[in-house]
């Protein structure tokens, strides 16, 4: 295998991070904004803030799996990847 440059390395740990943080930032306004929801209905005596929090809430949570799950350099997508470079590297000494 050959080795990872550095300059290709701090691009993958950026886009990481990136990554991360526009997860972080999405979870924050998620909050925000749900809980200003939720104080809006409840004064009103209603329970309708539930629904867009779910609703949100799903995209959210597929948002954080595709971020800490499936990303590349993530432990799954690590782990996915080394199996099909074994697998390969089989096959080819067949």
């Amino acid at each position: 295998m050959n080795p990872i440059s550095e300059d290709t390395l701090h691009q993958q740990a950026r886009r990481r991070a990136g990554m991360k943080l526009g997860w972080y930032i999405h979870a924050a306004v998620y909050a925000a904004v749900n809980l200003g929801l939720m104080a809006l209905a409840l004064s009103q005596g209603r329970h309708w803030a539930v629904y867009p929090a779910l609703g949100w809430g799903l995209g959210l949570l597929i948002h954080g799996a595709v971020v800490w799950l499936l990303a590349p350099g993530s432990p799954l997508f690590q782990q996915l990847l080394e199996h099909e470079l074994k697998t390969l590297q089989r096959s080819e000494k067949r």
